[in-house]
């Protein structure tokens, strides 16, 4: 009896674990911006720290599977997204996860965009939520 209750608890433990991990690789994508927080009031240089969940950072130019690279729009609208983006973003190309920009005092927007190997947004897109800053 009382190795069938080890073993049962096992097994449920193995097939809860499963279950959790499959959720969450079920999971859609996503990219945010950890630092600086909505609303945080900064100094320039702004340190932006990038996250992303559900995917891996791999630099432009790298076609692998489930990867792409960042970039930063600042004070602007989300481009056309069936499209490679261009001049309109800051490009993080080499993989790079936080950058430090000069921006002038008053208040600033910032999102980010994960795009593939030739800089092309994946479909569905991964965009985080836009975020405002002021710059003092």
């Amino acid at each position: 009896m009382k190795t069938f209750l080890i073993v049962s608890i096992t097994l449920l433990t193995f097939l809860g674990l499963n279950t959790a991990l499959a959720n969450e690789q079920d999971a859609s994508p996503s990219v945010y911006i950890i630092s600086p927080q909505d609303g945080a009031t900064v100094s320039s240089p702004v340190v932006v720290i990038f996250g992303l969940k559900g995917m891996g950072v791999s630099p432009a130019g790298i076609g692998k599977a489930k990867t792409g690279h960042h970039h930063l729009l600042v004070d602007a609208d989300l481009p056309d997204l069936s499209k490679p983006l261009g001049a309109e973003v800051k490009h993080f190309g080499g993989g790079q996860t936080e950058t430090s920009i000069e921006l002038s005092p008053c208040k600033h927007t910032l999102q980010l965009i994960l795009a593939d190997y030739k800089h092309q947004p994946h479909s569905p897109a991964v965009v985080s939520k836009k975020i405002t800053v002021t710059v003092k």
